[in-house]
């Protein structure tokens, strides 16, 4: 079992100023299970990170999806700290604000014209307003994760704090259900401005899907977003719809766009993205420098040293692998996996005695314990290597074996030595 002395003590200093001693959910306490994984890292290189107490670890959680190429990627250090000597933020524009929106409308399909924000809430948002602008409408049919902004959280059980007002005017639908879709059409006629959506998450789109959900936008006048802030530059360089070969009216990116640098995009067709110059959406960091030399940098070795084939080919590896390693086991009522080879799934259900909650708080102690950071997918980077699906499919194997005989002794709370999870919100 790790020591976690300094993060259990972080932790109690931390919660005295900043609530749930996190600026995020995902990588809070109710997250990582308190005394049984860290809950602060001090360092990262490559694939790997180190704890507040030392303690190693292979990293397949990668900064919530951020990091693309691995941790302190020297291309990318070194070209924030060329940008570091010549200034950050500006009194004015500057030019790298102009390549890098030059180099995403080259990639992206739908991108004719670009805006930058800061975080994926920046952009999901700043699309919605842009839609509701074009069309005239209010309502918003959503399918996926969406931020904390109002417009989306209202219709999770995050809801707290929102109008009731705003919470009507947004509705979800289900992937893979078209039908889903259409009878929100049918229930607010005239009224949706978008649908915004993942292109996809847990499972691939079916045949069609995606076709219906761009038809029926079009038929009804409604603004399609795809919402790209993990799918792109991930899926595939020009997004996934690039790979689907699906083109929204908007989309947004953000996550490893920069390797773990703060920036997010809007994109999309000229004749509604042109009304930036009618509402606002403006930010005093949304040119700042050093994200977006790390957008050009990230994007450039992107597309010079394949990182996604890299990323692809050990994804696929480890699905494969671990899906033999499920039916080794005998497991397939509770465990499974799911999702696209550079973002992959372990779903872990309910069973008799306990829930997927108690089953996922034992899992991570346990990947922990053999050197895993990891919460319910795998994140891959192109700093990842084979060897490290090997290590991560052993300790697997092990870890597997660990939960069925806890299953079936019912001992959990004997060998679980820290605090549950606990739910944020479900909408994958």
């Amino acid at each position: 079992m790790n020591n976690y002395t300094n993060s259990a003590e972080w932790l109690h200093r931390a919660e005295k100023t900043i609530p749930l001693g996190s600026q995020t959910f995902s990588k809070s306490r109710i997250a990582f299970p308190q005394n049984a994984a860290p809950l602060f890292i001090e360092r990262g290189l490559g694939s790997k990170v180190w704890d507040a107490d030392n303690n190693e670890y292979i990293d397949f959680v990668n900064g919530l999806l951020s990091v693309s190429l691995g941790y302190c990627d020297a291309d990318v250090n070194q070209a924030v700290i060329d940008q570091l000597s010549s200034g950050i933020t500006f009194s004015l524009p500057h030019r790298l604000e102009m390549e890098v929106a030059e180099e995403l409308t080259k990639l992206i399909p739908c991108a004719e014209m670009v805006r930058f924000g800061k975080n994926g809430s920046d952009a999901t948002s700043a699309a919605i307003r842009l839609a509701r602008a074009y069309t005239k409408r209010e309502h918003v049919a959503v399918c996926g994760y969406h931020g904390w902004q109002d417009w989306y959280i209202g219709s999770t059980t995050r809801n707290l704090g929102v109008p009731e007002c705003v919470r009507a005017l947004t509705h979800t639908f289900t992937y893979n259900d078209l039908s889903s879709l259409e009878r929100l059409f049918t229930e607010y006629p005239e009224q949706l401005a978008a649908v915004i959506m993942e292109p996809m998450n847990i499972a691939f789109p079916e045949a069609g899907f995606l076709e219906g959900v761009q038809a029926l936008c079009k038929k009804h006048g409604s603004v399609l977003i795809f919402d790209e802030t993990i799918t792109g530059f991930r899926f595939d360089l020009h997004g996934a719809q690039g790979l689907f070969n699906i083109t929204p009216d908007l989309a947004t990116f953000g996550k490893g766009m920069a390797n773990g640098f703060p920036i997010s995009a809007i994109v999309g067709k000229k004749e509604i993205m042109s009304l930036m110059e009618d509402i606002f959406f403006s930010g005093t960091f949304a040119g700042e420098t050093m994200s977006l030399v790390a957008t050009k940098t990230t994007l450039k070795k992107m597309q010079q040293e394949r990182v996604l084939t890299h990323i692809h080919t050990l994804g696929e590896k480890l699905i494969c692998e671990l899906n033999k390693l499920i039916d080794k086991h005998d497991v397939k009522d509770w465990l499974s996996t799911a999702g696209h080879p550079s973002w992959s799934f372990i779903i872990i259900k309910d069973t008799q005695k306990y829930s997927s909650l108690e089953l996922k708080s034992l899992f991570i102690q346990e990947m922990c314990t053999r050197g895993i950071l990891i919460g319910g997918s795998h994140n891959l980077s192109f700093a990842h290597t084979h060897d490290d699906i090997e290590k991560l499919l052993n300790a697997y194997d092990e870890v597997i074996f660990i939960l069925k005989n806890t299953i079936k002794t019912q001992n959990l709370y004997d060998i679980f030595k820290g605090k549950l999870l606990e739910p944020v919100f479900k909408v994958r």
